[in-house]
């Protein structure tokens, strides 16, 4: 059982930068893949950005690539994403998400466990 708690949303310029935190608990942390997820008003959830379990595969949406990083601390059993240079249309709820299958999460979007999510919202 894992449980996802994200922290660090907030209000931010377009331009500005914000980082994502993403808590777990369990023990079976390192065994699990790790993405970010997000949820804009009126649209469907979207892959943002994901790590594999050993921390050397990541995956970006188009959308976000050479702005946003993604990466894990193993000791903390913490995820976090990195995101510069937001826009406008990076508005949403962002969710983190842990699964056993990388491809599951960047593809189908499917993981195993979810957290609450976290507001960010980029003024123009």
């Amino acid at each position: 059982q894992v449980q996802l708690v994200e922290t660090g949303g907030g209000l931010v310029q377009a331009g500005g930068s914000l980082r994502l935190t993403c808590a777990a608990s369990g023990r079976t942390f390192t065994n699990y893949a790790m993405g970010w997820f997000r949820q804009a008003p009126g649209k469907e959830r979207e892959f943002v950005a994901a790590i594999n379990w050993n921390g050397v595969t990541t995956h970006y949406a188009d959308s976000v690539k050479g702005r946003f990083t993604i990466s894990r601390d193993y000791a903390k059993k913490t995820v976090y994403l990195q995101m510069n240079s937001l826009k406008p249309e990076d508005t949403a709820v962002y969710y983190c998400a842990a699964g056993g299958d990388l491809r599951a999460i960047v593809v189908l979007a499917r993981a195993d466990y979810w957290g609450q999510g976290t507001q960010v919202t980029v003024s123009s």
